[in-house]
């Protein structure tokens, strides 16, 4: 490490040279700050390039003690909806003249223990886990590190561990009754991953609101993978099982727009037949067709929240070892609409499903 420091400092002193420069302005060049003039900084660039230098940020960071690379670890970066925490943690961080590492775990408990290890090995100055997968013995390995950590959906708050939390009951037993108040008595909750505490309390909130407002209503749970293809295939399960919905409501966005499509390839219409919901509120959500009806939940909001815990303002209040409830609101849109039990619905929906009509 201190070779490596060394001649980086060695190349750092070259482009000074060549630019006319000091050692210390170079550094406040490429560290992005606004305190040279225009002029320098372009000259100091120039004199870079064609040094071919590129700075060993890595060996500084170890060197000062101090990193300045965040990780975030999440489950399925295919879904928006964990891009969208990515890219608001990221633009906060680059605000700080911080850098982002992310790591895909693609919900395998496996591969998420290898990223772990992976990020405590890179001396990230803070970590975000937007992961359910998440066990306990990794989460006290992650308290154990003494880096800032902050944990979504999953853990408790302590010491260096602060927790944001989405009030997934509320959000569904808000979608649950808005569909009872349009008369829709037949309904199907589409998941992934049953056994994850997520995904699990969306499920139950779900049977628990349907039994509750509508004793004699009929309830349906279907489970493929979290996509779009894993949607489609969730609705083409649904309607080959023989149970006829009103309403089909999706564990998140993502997969509701897979089943739009297989509904609108089988001659189903939405919401004239069957009315669809999600829940996220990506910004695909908006311009499918229908535009859905779903649950939003602030990511920008969750990015920057995240980040401010990870590498607070030395003149606010740090949050570590709190927890951060959010509270989600429901976005009406036009893949629902009034129940329509009409024998006409029935036989699409059984031709659909390869039942006798």
């Amino acid at each position: 490490m201190a070779q490596a420091k060394n001649a980086d400092l060695r190349n750092l002193d070259g482009v000074a040279k060549r630019a006319g420069v000091s050692t210390a302005t170079v550094s406040r060049v490429l560290n992005n700050q606004n305190v040279v003039k225009n002029s320098t900084r372009a000259r100091v660039l120039k004199a870079a390039e064609e040094l071919k230098y590129h700075p060993n940020l890595h060996a500084r960071s170890l060197a000062r003690g101090k990193s300045r690379t965040l990780g975030i670890l999440v489950s399925n970066m295919e879904n928006p909806f964990f891009f969208d925490i990515y890219r608001a943690l990221e633009s906060a961080a680059h605000a700080r003249g911080y850098e982002v590492v992310v790591a895909n775990t693609d919900y395998s408990s496996e591969q998420l223990v290898s990223s772990v290890r992976l990020m405590i090995g890179w001396r990230v100055a803070g970590l975000a886990a937007i992961v359910s997968e998440m066990d306990s013995h990794l989460m006290q390995v992650l308290t154990d590190s003494k880096i800032p950590i902050v944990f979504y959906d999953v853990g408790t708050p302590q010491k260096n561990i602060t927790n944001v939390r989405v009030d997934y009951r509320k959000g569904m037993k808000k979608i649950v009754e808005y569909l009872h108040s349009l008369g829709h008595t037949r309904m199907a909750f589409l998941g992934h991953h049953s056994t994850l505490g997520p995904i699990s309390e969306r499920r139950k909130t779900f049977l628990e609101t349907v039994a509750r407002l509508a004793p004699n209503a009929e309830a349906q749970i279907v489970a493929a993978a979290d996509g779009l293809e894993g949607g489609r295939q969730a609705a083409r399960e649904l309607l080959s099982s023989g149970f006829q919905p009103t309403a089909i409501l999706c564990v998140n966005d993502f997969m509701a727009v897979g089943v739009l499509r297989h509904l609108r390839d089988q001659g189903i219409r939405v919401p004239d037949d069957v009315s669809v919901t999600g829940f996220d509120n990506i910004r695909l959500a908006e311009f499918c067709s229908p535009a859905l009806t779903t649950v939003h939940i602030p990511r920008e909001r969750i990015g920057q929240t995240i980040f401010g815990n990870l590498v607070p303002d030395k003149a606010s209040d740090r949050l570590i070892g709190q927890e951060i409830l959010v509270d989600p609101e429901l976005v009406v849109r036009e893949s629902t609409g009034v129940a329509r039990q009409t024998q006409a619905i029935e036989s699409r929906q059984r031709s659909a499903s390869g039942l006798p009509v």
